[in-house]
């Protein structure tokens, strides 16, 4: 969502300097490439770029297809393809050896609903969302781009009723799922591709504590574009001035702290007061309502302490409450400084939100990205039945 937000903010103030722009969406990978689907990027008509479609290596020419785009004011669909052939005769160097479909939509302000404002909704709400982007990957077609959002209501551009009605429906499917999907539809013998994108909100994290320890971790959450909350009991060192770059800043007891917050399920908690009866008392309350990832700084018997305490006064945790909480907590990566520690502790929230080990990527066997399910065989009419081909 950071991504998200820096492009929005530079458009504003391309907007307000009289610039053209035009986005760029990565909306179909077959193979390997460094963004996956969903990776953005506006390009203002001076050259000026937020947002990155690759790890540098197509930003150059995505210019050039954009101003192109711009000029013509039509969406254009480009594909780099480096599977069989030396990607020097592209102009860039994608080192990926993969095909990588990006489109390029310029924004037009007349336009009821353009990417732009759809991308603004879709940052209005903490919630999940589903954002629908069709194409064709036969460019000489109509590319319509950007075409629905969808947060259980519907914000969309003007497509059919009939093809609405489908996409919709598979948006929920995706939303009920979490996640996306690249799927076909024929509508009117016009054959579409659409990215069916789960957009989930970006993580929430509550610190408790605000010793000098927890400011290099709210400098890096506040980087990454994480809701950052820091809590304490004491009134001289939970303060604005103090942790600047954080959302909310309060002053609770442990008893409080929960009623002060709006939590969801992308909302995680680090214990760092470095107060014993504040940690287990705030503790207490998080485990009983299922957050699913509990960090608490110190060393394991001092978590072993709070467990026994917890069994004495008649609170049995279950297994998968006990799974929740980390502690110590962060990765191994022989973190000394807070600073260090900050980034150890970052690592395990991510990869605890993605589901991911947290091991070296050297040591595993699949690909680095998921891959997108796919339903490319699957065609539907307006009617919505099926064919298979």
């Amino acid at each position: 969502m950071k991504e998200t937000n820096d492009i929005l903010q530079s458009y504003e103030r391309a907007k307000w300097e009289g610039k053209k722009c035009a986005l760029a969406t990565v909306v179909h990978v077959e193979g390997s490439s460094y963004r996956r689907p969903g990776a953005r990027m506006l390009i203002a008509d001076d050259g000026q770029l937020t947002g990155a479609i690759s790890g540098g290596c197509l930003e150059g020419d995505a210019l050039r297809k954009a101003l192109f785009a711009i000029t013509q004011g039509e969406n254009k669909l480009v594909t780099y393809d480096t599977t069989q052939a030396d990607d020097l005769q592209f102009g860039v160097q994608l080192g990926c050896d993969g095909i990588v479909h990006i489109l390029f939509e310029p924004i037009d302000e007349n336009k009821r609903y353009h990417p732009i404002r759809l991308l603004k909704e879709l940052a209005c709400e903490r919630r999940d969302a589903v954002l629908v982007t069709l194409f064709s990957l036969e460019r000489s077609q109509e590319q319509p781009g950007m075409s629905l959002l969808y947060t259980g209501s519907v914000v969309h551009t003007l497509l059919s009723a009939e093809l609405q009605d489908l996409l919709i429906r598979d948006a929920k499917t995706a939303m009920a799922d979490k996640v996306s999907r690249i799927i076909d539809y024929r509508a009117t013998g016009h054959p579409l591709t659409g990215f069916i994108e789960f957009v989930p909100p970006p993580p929430s994290i509550v610190i408790a504590g605000a010793g000098n320890d927890a400011q290099p971790l709210v400098e890096i959450t506040s980087m990454l574009g994480w809701h950052t909350t820091v809590v304490d009991g004491r009134l001289h060192y939970a303060t604005p001035q103090r942790f600047g770059k954080a959302d909310r800043v309060l002053v609770a007891k442990p008893r409080d702290v929960l009623g002060q917050l709006d939590v969801d399920a992308q909302t995680f908690f680090v214990l760092m007061t470095h107060n014993y009866n504040y940690d287990l008392a705030l503790l207490r309350d998080l485990v009983v309502r299922g957050f699913s990832y509990i960090g608490i700084l110190g060393p394991k018997k001092r978590l072993d302490r709070m467990l026994a305490q917890f069994r004495q006064e008649g609170l049995m945790l279950l297994p998968e409450q006990i799974a929740s909480i980390h502690s110590p907590i962060g990765l191994d990566i022989g973190a000394e400084t807070a600073w260090e520690i900050a980034i150890s502790i970052v690592a395990e929230i991510k990869a605890a939100e993605s589901g991911r080990s947290g091991a070296p990527l050297k040591e595993k066997r699949e690909p680095i990205h998921s891959r997108l399910p796919s339903d490319r065989n699957q065609h539907l009419n307006l009617h919505g039945s099926k064919h298979y081909e």
